[in-house]
């Protein structure tokens, strides 16, 4: 068996699929790890110590603008990591027009 091609449109959704997964796991775990740091009090040090390092009495980290920025900031690196995942699908395909692709060899037993 030689796989000659791959279809882009195959790759889009799968690589999609799989970004956007790991983005959310990402982001629960991180919405999990700050509630729990949030209520063993290490957001409030942190808080405490910038304030200090600042000279700010009233330094306060905004959990809502945090998630938000996260949640665009992941939003941009998924579709950064599918258009990498598009070009080397595209190149596979490209590279296997001269090539030849690649044998698999499958044994039945």
């Amino acid at each position: 068996m030689v796989v000659r091609r791959i279809d882009l449109w195959s790759v889009l959704k799968i690589s999609l699929c799989f970004y956007l997964c790991g983005l959310a796991v990402t982001m629960v775990a991180g919405v999990v790890l700050w509630i729990i740091s949030s209520a063993l009090g290490v957001v409030h040090n942190v808080e405490q110590f910038m304030g200090d390092l600042l000279s700010a009495k009233d330094f306060k980290l905004l959990s809502a603008q945090i998630l938000e920025g996260t949640t665009l900031l992941g939003l941009v690196i998924v579709i950064l990591l599918v258009i990498v995942t598009l070009v080397a699908a595209a190149f596979y395909n490209l590279f296997a027009e001269l090539i030849g692709g690649v044998e698999i060899i499958v044994d039945e037993d």
